[in-house]
């Protein structure tokens, strides 16, 4: 069995009030559950907004840290799952059911190396 790492990619900013956001919350339990039952599911975390992200980076030997993410942009992952799929088709299908239960919001499927 392969790992996938499906990542939900959303808008920068304040997340959508309660009356967007909880049926959302709901059917992503329900996914998770139904991903449970099925076997596939390994892990699902959801992240704290890229103003809060760290960067550590090795100049001349030295570690660095710095505030913030490490690229800038629109939209940044807010949360991902890693699930065990024998092929990507397989993959897909669980980020189509992803991409409903989010209200449409990309997910991008990445399978682990190794």
């Amino acid at each position: 069995m392969k790992h996938y790492v499906l990542s939900m990619y959303q808008p920068d900013g304040e997340p959508p009030g309660p009356e967007v956001l909880d049926p959302i919350m709901r059917d992503l339990g329900a996914l998770e559950q139904e991903m449970r039952d099925a076997g596939v599911w390994v892990f699902s975390g959801a992240l704290r907004p890229p103003a809060q992200a760290a960067v550590v980076r090795l100049k001349g030997g030295e570690a660095f840290t710095t505030d913030g993410p490490y690229t800038e942009g629109k939209e940044h992952i807010g949360g991902f799952t890693i699930i065990r799929a024998p092929d990507l088709d397989t993959a897909l299908e669980w980020a189509r059911k992803m991409a409903t239960a989010v209200a449409l919001l990309p997910i991008e499927v990445r399978e682990f190396q190794g």
